[in-house]
């Protein structure tokens, strides 16, 4: 995937596109889908396991040494204007806390023992169990589908894991050579023009989570092609409210609304606060920058405590500054941070060991895919919001540094720890990264095409191995019913096409059978050719189920969903081009209904 975007003159962003040439040394394989060959059962024990592993990780796969880089411009653009807004917030920030009910401290950092990073790194990317020695499915899956570059960065760690255990004396450990299996790799690339764009939510959750392993790997394998370290905090949770509005963890917060709001995935509260922003406030002169009232917010937070549940809350006597004020406090006073207490460091180092905004951008783009889901949804529509505000700079005088140098010390500066003087020059820093997410957000929002072809290459190898089977939700449990009796069947010549038992005679390659629960209780026979897209499927049910749909099925927005076969769920791009899909994935079924929200 190419896209150009001009920041600071023009800068064209290529990322993870395997034809793209080599920007960066030993980066090369990271950006190509490397699928290795299917080898016999017995290939295993046809080498030793110190030559299978050589095999499968050369020498190529990691620099021999740092690139060198000069320093990018983009640090010294920030105007002498901004960074005073910037410890203007800083000190507003100082003084609400201090205005503020002592709380106990909720984050305490420990330094972490000499291999115990790697541990939870290991378990992070979904390899526990080479930590606990067993040979899951899971992992067996995961290993199969890495690239040279993301097996030597696993390799790396899982290096450091062992030979710290082994001076602890601690117990016996696999040997690295254990852990990957050998085999000729050959690429596979997937054109992701062709496909669409995937969204974050337009997968299901357990494929998501598959993301979020790959994610971290391929994001460690990038900062070692770099030569920069991957930093990470450890935080141990001592206390958090289990109730309220501020200071809640949004996984808590979500619970308790969904209870009233089934399926919302942002908290209400914060729902409020931006609908009464872009209501009224994003032409207000300094909206962000000017804060309001400290009394005012003061009473308001205790207000809103008391009635925001029980409805009674009058949102009429907010100023639209107060509302900035709240709308800060909140995402100040979370018990972990927005963007994770873990990951913090690899923010900032970011913006401080990676010069050109290409390669940062596709290193933020790997750590937007490692968020929680709550916090990423919440992330997400709190830079939809600041956008708004950004694009209203004509009235509100806020422009793109503007907002981002206030928000910068929000997100950066939290309640869990209280920074010192350097750490808040080095908050200063991420004011970057914040104009980063603002300005590109559509890209990074995105799941790369790249790790959604080795998500497939993973339930592949899960569902050949028999060992379990995808889980799904349960309205698409019963919609695979079928298909599910049909795989126990004889194995049919590959490539066949599996349909239910009326509809076997005589179905050409390259027909797909569209159900649509909503439209209609019988299916419809396609014939894809090169050119038919998601949309005109979509179309044409539209067309022809539309008489009798009551109001409701109507003003819901529908959309194509691919089921099954080596893909959990997942909402296709109007723009797919769906023989290409089918081809990739020609054991899916096809269901029309409303695209989650």
């Amino acid at each position: 995937m190419t896209m150009e975007m001009k920041d600071s003159g023009s800068v064209v962003l290529t990322a993870y596109h395997p034809h793209s040439p080599a920007r960066i040394p030993g980066m090369e394989q990271s950006f190509v889908q490397d699928i290795p060959s299917s080898r016999s059962p017995g290939s295993r024990k046809s080498l030793p396991r110190c030559r299978r592993i050589n095999r499968m990780l050369s020498n190529e796969s990691m620099p021999t040494s740092p690139p060198a880089f000069t320093r990018s411009n983009s640090q010294a653009s920030v105007d002498s204007t901004s960074m005073e807004d910037f410890w203007c917030e800083v000190e507003s920030i100082k003084e609400s806390s201090e205005d503020g009910p002592e709380e106990a401290t909720l984050l305490e950092f420990k330094p972490a023992d000499e291999g115990e990073l790697e541990a939870e790194w290991l378990q992070d990317v979904g390899l526990s169990t080479l930590i606990s020695g067993t040979e899951e499915e899971d992992g067996q899956a995961l290993l199969s589908t890495l690239t040279r570059t993301q097996a030597a960065a696993v390799q790396k760690r899982y290096n450091t894991y062992t030979q710290t255990l082994r001076k602890k004396n601690k117990h016996t450990v696999r040997d690295v050579r254990d852990i990957f299996g050998t085999s000729d790799s050959t690429k596979f690339i997937v054109r992701k023009s062709r496909f669409g764009l995937t969204e974050v939510g337009d997968l299901s959750p357990e494929d998501m989570k598959k993301i979020r392993y790959l994610s971290l790997i391929e994001l460690t394998a990038f900062y070692d092609a770099l030569g920069v370290e991957l930093k990470r905090n450890r935080a141990e949770r001592v206390r958090r409210r289990e109730n309220g509005l501020f200071g809640v963890p949004l996984t808590v917060l979500l619970e308790n609304d969904q209870k009233k709001v089934p399926g919302i995935k942002v908290p209400l509260i914060f729902q409020k606060l931006l609908l009464k922003l872009e209501e009224t406030g994003l032409e207000t002169e300094g909206i962000l920058r000017v804060p309001g009232s400290a009394s005012r917010v003061k009473n308001l937070h205790q207000e809103l405590e008391a009635k925001f549940y029980e409805d009674t809350f009058d949102w009429d006597q907010v100023r639209n500054n107060d509302a900035a004020g709240l709308l800060k406090m909140f995402i100040r006073e979370l018990p972990s941070p927005l963007f994770t207490v873990e990951y913090l460091p690899a923010f900032i180092t970011l913006v401080e060991k990676i010069p050109k905004i290409k390669l940062q951008l596709q290193a933020l783009h790997l750590l937007i895919m490692l968020l929680p889901e709550a916090n990423r949804d919440t992330a997400k529509a709190f830079l939809q919001f600041l956008k708004k505000v950004v694009a209203n700079e004509g009235k509100n005088k806020m422009n793109l540094w503007n907002v981002s140098m206030i928000v910068a010390p929000n997100l950066f500066i939290y309640k869990g720890k209280r920074a010192n003087q350097q750490e808040m020059q080095a908050a200063a820093t991420t004011a970057h990264i914040v104009r980063l997410l603002i300005r590109y957000q559509d890209i990074l929002w995105t799941v790369p095409s790249f790790l959604i072809s080795q998500v497939r290459k993973m339930n592949e190898a899960a569902i050949n191995n028999s060992k379990r089977q995808l889980m799904f939700d349960k309205g698409v449990r019963k919609l695979l019913r079928r298909k599910t009796m049909e795989r126990e069947r004889p194995e049919r010549p590959e490539g066949a096409v599996t349909f239910p038992p009326y509809l076997q005679s005589d179905i050409p390659e390259g027909v797909i059978r569209v159900y649509a629960p909503l439209h209609s209780k019988v299916s419809m026979a396609i014939q894809l050719n090169s050119q038919t897209k998601a949309k005109d499927i979509l179309a044409r049910f539209h067309c022809e189920n539309s008489r009798g749909l009551s109001q409701n099925v109507r003003s819901q927005i529908q959309s194509l969903h691919e089921v099954g076969g080596n893909i959990g769920q997942h909402c296709l791009d109007p723009d797919a081009y769906m023989l290409d899909v089918y081809r990739a994935n020609p054991q899916a079924e096809w269901v029309i209904k409303p695209k989650a929200s």
